[in-house]
């Protein structure tokens, strides 16, 4: 029975028995075997049995076909055949294990790979600490339209040991990990990392427990179908924190013509916004020359332009919360030089993590972004106004308030007025 399991079997089977499942299929294999020659439990014999069902669903196996498990090789039960006796005619049915050359020839492998190369793009807010799933195929296994899969992981002492040590106690707030059990799901796409995609119609069971996924959003126009927000699933309250029980995950899902997903489970470390913001300081700040450079590159006068701009004026706001800047950061993408505050965009990011740029609308990844140079020089010597201009030679000027320039318009209007009434004045009088 061993021998005719693939490597997604053999993974459960030694996942299940507590022994480690990386390696090539013939390591795999030979774990395996040694797993069944050394000590097989009953229940070990129990899982094997399971995996062969399931792989060969029309042979039924009897109670004699459990002892086989712990014969010594080369040896025989009581009333079979012998090692080198002809196999009877009527046991030659589909299902039935001859040969590994033979059992091939009549079950042709899936087409798609159990582990293909697919990685999961990295998320800011998460530090991978160990993968307990390679991102693995919810491979299409019948024509109907619900599919069902099981996988099982197990922690190691150590990474139960992080988990119990990491839970935070709040105030008003329920007890959480920091360090979690996290589950994700993704197109089946080897091109370039993948984003967080869910499967139509998905449920998932840990443990046997309904595990919550994200509400639905609300659709966006009428008659469209409602969707979740794909995003990673923490699991940890719902996996077991221990060593020596090992967890099991099912998944269903709608099966798509041309269309597989993937499935993968880390242990992570959760950030929050005050973390990405010291790893932010700590890239550095950027040249002040760089951004000199952008100003002149946008101020020199185009040949083709009848109109030529000499200056630049540029708010010291942030754009999210209408608040002046503290820490002033753009992404390398953008080509514009207003800046948005570093904090308030983590912030609203460890919320909802959408990383759009708030001034242009296109993507600002938190691996792109950069702390300005020159804004933060301006921002230090400059504290009394909200604006400032640019000119062709990479300086500035702060411009003033428009409340302080309508009073000094008015100041001087009225300074005139008074001017013009003592001059009607002395012509009266001459």
């Amino acid at each position: 029975m061993v021998m005719s399991f693939r490597v997604s079997e053999l993974q459960v089977l030694l996942g299940f028995a507590g022994r480690n499942k990386s390696g090539r299929k013939h390591e795999l294999l030979a774990k395996a075997l040694h797993l069944l020659k050394s000590s097989c439990a009953p229940s070990v014999q129990m899982k094997i049995k399971e995996l062969y069902r399931r792989r060969f669903p029309r042979k039924t196996l009897g109670p004699s076909d459990l002892p086989l498990l712990s014969l010594p090789p080369g040896t025989s039960p009581v009333g079979s055949p012998g090692p080198l006796a002809p196999i009877p005619p009527s046991l030659l049915t589909p299902g039935t294990l001859l040969s590994p050359k033979r059992e091939v020839d009549m079950h042709p492998p899936l087409p798609q790979p159990v582990h293909p190369d697919v990685t999961m793009k990295a998320l800011p807010f998460y530090e991978v600490y160990g993968e307990l799933i390679r991102p693995t195929t919810l491979a299409s296994t019948s024509s109907q339209r619900f599919e069902e899969a099981h996988f099982t992981f197990a922690l190691t002492p150590q990474q139960v040991q992080q988990i119990l040590t990491s839970r935070e106690v709040l105030p008003g707030a329920k007890c959480d990990y920091t360090i979690q059990v996290q589950l994700r799901f993704c197109l089946c796409e080897t091109s370039c990392p993948q984003e967080d995609y869910f499967p139509p119609n998905l449920f998932v069971k840990v443990n046997g427990k309904l595990c919550p996924l994200p509400g639905y959003l609300p659709p966006t126009k009428n008659g469209a179908e409602p969707k979740r927000p794909s995003r990673p699933i923490n699991i940890t309250s719902l996996a077991r924190l221990s060593a020596t029980v090992p967890n099991t995950i099912v998944v269903n899902w709608s099966s798509e013509f041309g269309r597989n997903y993937s499935l993968s489970v880390y242990l992570v470390r959760q950030l929050t916004a005050g973390t990405l913001l010291q790893k932010l300081r700590a890239k550095g700040i950027r040249n002040p020359d760089h951004s000199r450079a952008l100003i002149k590159e946008k101020l020199t006068a185009d040949p083709d332009s009848e109109v030529a701009t000499t200056s630049l004026r540029v708010s010291l706001m942030c754009p999210l919360g209408k608040m002046r800047l503290t820490v002033p950061c753009r992404a390398l993408t953008c080509a514009h030089l207003q800046s948005f505050d570093a904090a308030l965009y983590l912030q609203m990011n460890e919320k909802k993590p959408t990383w759009t740029c708030p001034v242009c609308d296109k993507k600002a990844p938190y691996e792109s972004l950069i702390i300005d140079g020159l804004f933060m020089e301006i921002l230090n010597s400059c504290s009394d106004c909200d604006e400032i201009q640019f000119m062709e030679d990479g300086s500035w000027c702060p411009m003033k308030p428009k409340k302080e320039a309508s009073e000094a318009c008015s100041i001087a209007q009225s300074k005139r007025e008074v001017h013009r009434k003592i001059r009607r004045g002395l012509k009266l009088l001459t």
